[in-house]
């Protein structure tokens, strides 16, 4: 959830979010941010804000982390030479490793926001961005739950990556918009 901006002060939603869950026994596993590309929200007042968190929260340790390695590596196919510290503090060489073309992403996903929003929903996030989050956190097979459903984008990606998907969502008309836009993607799916 993006923290709004009230009588001049930003609201702190998220960071109370984060804080009220840890309070009900979750650890904040990782704090992320999601860094947006596009069309920003313009303030004569403030700097442009093009950011939000994103806290992975978890009961003890995550059951299921697979990382993302998409970041390229600047000295992709060197060999590194590295050194292990020794009991008596002395340093000596270990083994050589060649770097790899990729590594595992940084915590700042820059990814663009959702374009030609079509669903009705005011804060429709981009597909990708679910996507991702599910890929790294869960296993193709398992069940996400989505406990704030808004227009399905979550339930598209869980269609899209092989997730089964639970969604819960009070206001009837967004539920019927993620309703078709899930069919949707299943029907996609089946034609391929």
């Amino acid at each position: 959830m993006n923290d709004e901006t009230i009588k001049g002060s930003e609201t702190g939603t998220s960071f109370k979010q984060a804080l009220y869950f840890k309070k009900l026994g979750f650890n904040i596993h990782d704090t992320m941010i999601w860094k947006k590309t596009g069309t920003l929200f313009p303030s004569t007042v403030r700097y442009y804000s093009n950011f939000e968190y994103m806290f992975i929260l978890s009961k003890g340790k995550p059951k299921t982390v697979n990382l993302i390695a998409d970041r390229q590596n600047k000295y992709a196919g060197e060999k590194m030479k590295s050194t292990e510290r020794q009991r008596d503090g002395s340093l000596r060489p270990s083994k050589v490793k060649n770097i790899k073309l990729y590594g595992v992403r940084y915590n700042v996903w820059e990814i663009s926001q959702a374009t030609g929003n079509t669903t009705g929903h005011p804060a429709v996030f981009p597909i990708r961005l679910a996507q991702d989050h599910i890929i790294s956190w869960s296993n193709e097979g398992e069940t996400v739950l989505d406990p704030f459903m808004g227009s399905g984008s979550t339930g598209v990606a869980c269609v899209n990556t092989g997730r089964k998907f639970i969604g819960i969502e009070l206001d009837n008309t967004y539920f019927e918009t993620a309703k078709q836009r899930i069919d949707n993607a299943v029907f996609s799916l089946q034609k391929t």
